[in-house]
């Protein structure tokens, strides 16, 4: 009895995977996923931030250029440590396009200038930052899809405190 059992596992076929309809979805799945990664790109913003392993310079040395301060009431636009323009926020915005405008201007008398700083008071949301890194990155006379740097070499640091009114 036992080989009988035995001769009839052998003469039972194999069954056989079916692949064809995975292989039809594949062929249609691969060249989609191919088209559409094209039209998925992130936007990278690369950013001087401070190093904390290194000592900062003495106070007589720190080179003073352009920078931008960001405050909840408005923004402020320095050079040189004098204040060129302040902005205040109307109707609980920003004056980005004010601000980037300014910024074409002193780009124009100094075309070799990239550099500039952002100073942050705290509690300055994510996307006020954002917008103003684009208003200072970019000219605002950018032609249809092209954007033109205007100064890329962004840094970052916190908005000095503010003298309390007596």
């Amino acid at each position: 009895m036992l080989a009988r059992m035995r001769r009839g596992r052998r003469q039972q076929d194999v069954a056989e995977l079916n692949i064809t309809a995975f292989l039809n979805l594949m062929v249609v799945l691969v060249p989609f996923l191919l088209i559409t990664a094209v039209f998925t790109q992130l936007t990278i913003k690369e950013l001087s931030l401070p190093d904390s392993s290194q000592t900062p310079p003495p106070p007589q040395n720190i080179q003073r250029g352009i920078s931008v301060i960001i405050r909840d009431t408005g923004l402020t636009l320095d050079k040189d440590g004098k204040t060129l323009e302040h902005w205040d926020k109307v109707d609980g915005e920003h004056k980005y396009a004010a601000l980037s405008a300014m910024l074409a201007e002193i780009k124009d008398q100094n075309p070799g200038e990239d550099r500039i700083t952002l100073l942050l008071e705290p509690g300055i949301n994510y996307d006020t930052l954002i917008q103003v890194m684009d208003a200072v990155h970019y000219l605002p006379a950018a032609k249809a899809g092209v954007l033109v740097d205007m100064f890329p070499q962004i840094s970052i640091g916190d908005a000095p405190k503010t003298e309390a009114a007596p």
